[in-house]
């Protein structure tokens, strides 16, 4: 397909569209991954990561619920983690796969909850 290239090219390191939000405070000390397909978790160490620093539970967000987030979710829970996922923190090139997927992601791998309730849930850690 023509386009499938641009598309790929525009996923690869080094693209401002893959990088961290600048209003992060990422840190050296910040453990990150490079994704190697649509889900956090595929082929990342990601798992294997968070179950070593005693995480239960992760919260998800994104740009493509239909894809990344959903995916990421899925993987989540079949990794035995608790899901969340903000439903202010995601969204998707159009309403109707967002709201289908957030739909099933509640339904089946998790809870879509509110951004104050996923503040209030992080607050509740420190």
């Amino acid at each position: 397909m023509a386009g499938e290239g641009a598309r790929h090219a525009l996923a690869r390191r080094g693209f401002a569209a893959v990088g961290f939000d600048p209003r992060l405070d990422v840190r050296g000390t910040d453990h990150t991954l490079t994704k190697k397909g649509a889900s956090a978790f595929f082929d990342t160490g990601l798992a294997t990561l968070l179950q070593s620093s005693g995480v239960d539970t992760v919260l998800v967000c994104g740009a493509t619920t239909s894809g990344c987030v959903r995916a990421t979710a899925v993987d989540a829970v079949q990794s035995g983690f608790g899901v969340l996922v903000p439903r202010e923190c995601v969204g998707d090139r159009a309403a109707g796969p967002h709201e289908a997927n957030l739909f099933d992601i509640h339904a089946k791998y998790g809870d879509v909850i509110g951004l104050d309730d996923a503040l209030a849930y992080l607050k509740g850690l420190l």
